[in-house]
């Protein structure tokens, strides 16, 4: 039987019970896999035993036609082994799960709501805040071609997906001048500077802006109670370094972990300092640390953040091996278009504190931090695979660490990579989060950043709190791009969604506190999600209802 086929000899009377699914199941594994029936693992995940994407698309396209029923082929991905597929296929509401929070779950900030004092970012189009604003108020894009002199492109670039080492698409968001850096600004030796990875260089030079950008004179920081959380993964700087390259500063300089370490330095700064790595989720992660840091009382102030820079053309190629890069190099969040990610650099930090000290210190709050969680996938089909029950529960868990109720939301920042499994995914996860008795009338808006500047990893997180709170602060939600015509595979009738591809007014005193949610998932499984809040109207002026 070929590889991509799964048993049509369907039993009559349909299955009814789990038992009946895992049976058949079992039996269609062993077909498609060449495995003997009585070697099938029904507690091994369908990734393991075989099984590849398109394999399992058809898996489920198969059990819809064995219950009867249309099922949804994300199934087969949030249920990752035989035993859980059956049973989810006969549930009453598959796309949902049940499975409790148990031990563990968020910590409410309660009365310490967290505030956002300054912001600083460098994104692809965009070296400040305000330009980022400019650039998405306009319906901007600032995806295009490689920079000349970043990598060989000739070399690299082959349009055959099968190629070896070559990538079919080498667009993306890039930032400009990633080399220069003013070393004596900061105390730091010429030679130092150079074995510095210019990760570390982008995350010292914007945290030090975020601070400035509050009205703080960076050293009246010294020996202050400071935490500094960035997200932040291995770049590949001096990767290929010979044992004679290494002069002492290299270790440091290439270090992940110094990354926070060196603006603790830098600024004197007495606080946690932490480097997250957990992918694409890096910098949220960062985040929810340095609220809970904050509400703690571990310190009184934090940088919280993150920063990506394509260093090298490795995920270009890896993933051009995996069909996931965009061949049209344009990212399509949520949309029938959507063909695969457009990689991206960028940068973006925001400096918090307790809302109380905030306001107590006359600091300008920008946007409150209302509540956030984190957790993991857990057994998915595959390492790298998207869970939608584990993106529901960490939105869930938000909205309880917020105690606010999915309608109390007005918005969504997406992951949105513009993947076309990933998206639908996610946008199911968010329904059934946020549909159920969701006003017909006030739908939740879902959009990405990534869709004008592509996918800023490790920054992504970050950059869409940026984005979230200059929309509070302007009062005008942006387009998400090229989602003119929104996916099929979610349910946009009924599932309290709205992708909002065109820019839409969000003004203040409407009788209701806005508030929206930010999410980031890693393909490490790990999730983050974050609920923002308006800033708080001056204390002799009445905020609005709640």
């Amino acid at each position: 039987m070929p590889a991509h086929e799964s048993p049509k000899q369907f039993p009559d009377p349909p299955p009814r019970t789990p038992q009946d699914v895992r049976a058949w199941l079992e039996s269609a594994v062993a077909q498609v896999t060449g495995l003997a029936p009585d070697t099938v693992d029904p507690d091994r995940p369908l990734a393991e035993l075989g099984l590849g994407s398109r394999q399992l698309v058809t898996l489920a396209a198969d059990l819809s036609a064995l219950t009867g029923r249309t099922l949804d082929p994300s199934l087969v991905f949030d249920h990752p082994t035989i035993g859980e597929l059956a049973q989810a296929v006969l549930a009453t509401t598959p796309e949902v799960s049940a499975a409790p929070q148990g031990p563990g779950g968020p910590v409410p900030h309660g009365s310490d709501d967290i505030a956002i004092i300054s912001m600083a970012c460098r994104l692809p189009g965009a070296d400040d805040p305000d330009a980022l604003w400019r650039l998405l108020d306009t319906g901007g894009e600032a995806v295009g071609d490689a920079p000349a002199g970043r990598w060989d492109t000739r070399d690299l670039y082959d349009p055959d997906p099968e190629a070896t080492g070559k990538a079919y698409s080498l667009r993306g968001g890039y930032l400009s001048d990633i080399d220069r850096f003013d070393a004596a600004f900061f105390g730091i030796s010429p030679r130092e500077a150079a074995a510095m990875d210019p990760q570390q260089r982008l995350l010292l030079r914007t945290a030090w802006e975020a601070v400035e950008r509050a009205g703080i004179v960076p050293a009246t920081l010294n020996g202050s109670s400071t935490g500094v959380y960035v997200g932040l993964y291995d770049g590949g700087y001096l990767a290929t370094a010979g044992l004679g390259q290494l002069d002492g500063h290299v270790g440091t300089g290439t270090a992940p972990s110094v990354a926070s370490g060196r603006i603790a330095y830098t600024l004197g700064l007495r606080g946690p300092a932490v480097t997250v790595d957990t992918a694409c989720s890096s910098s949220l992660v960062a985040l929810h640390l340095a609220a809970r840091a904050l509400a703690g009382g571990e310190c009184d102030l934090a940088l919280a953040g993150g920063a990506t820079l394509l260093l090298t053309p490795r995920g270009h190629v890896e993933f051009s091996r995996l069909r996931g890069l965009s061949p049209s190099g344009r990212c399509s969040p949520f949309s029938a278009d959507a063909d695969g990610v457009v990689w991206a650099e960028g940068c973006g930090v925001v400096l918090l504190k307790r809302l109380a000290d905030a306001r107590r210190d006359g600091d300008r709050v920008l946007a409150v931090v209302k509540g956030s969680a984190i957790n993991q996938d857990g057994r998915s089909q595959g390492l790298s695979a998207p869970s939608g029950p584990a993106q529901e529960r960490v939105v869930r868990a938000a909205l309880d660490a917020a105690g606010l109720r999915p309608h109390d939301l007005d918005h969504i920042e997406a992951h949105g990579t513009g993947t076309p499994l990933g998206d639908p995914i996610e946008g199911r996860a968010l329904a059934a989060v946020f549909g159920p008795d969701r006003p017909a009338d006030r739908p939740l808006g879902i959009g990405s950043l990534k869709s004008n500047i592509g996918h800023t990893q490790a920054a992504a997180g970050i950059a869409g709190v940026i984005k979230t709170v200059l929309a509070l602060q302007h009062g005008r939600v942006p387009a998400s791009l090229h989602a003119a015509t929104p996916t099929e595979r979610i349910d946009w009738t009924q599932g309290g969604l709205r992708v909002l591809d065109t820019a839409q007014p969000w003004p203040r005193d409407t009788g209701r506190v806005r508030r929206v949610g930010v999410s980031a998932f890693g393909i490490s499984g790990t999730n983050a999600h974050v609920v923002l809040e308006e800033a708080p109207a001056p204390a002799e002026e009445p905020g609005p209802a709640t």
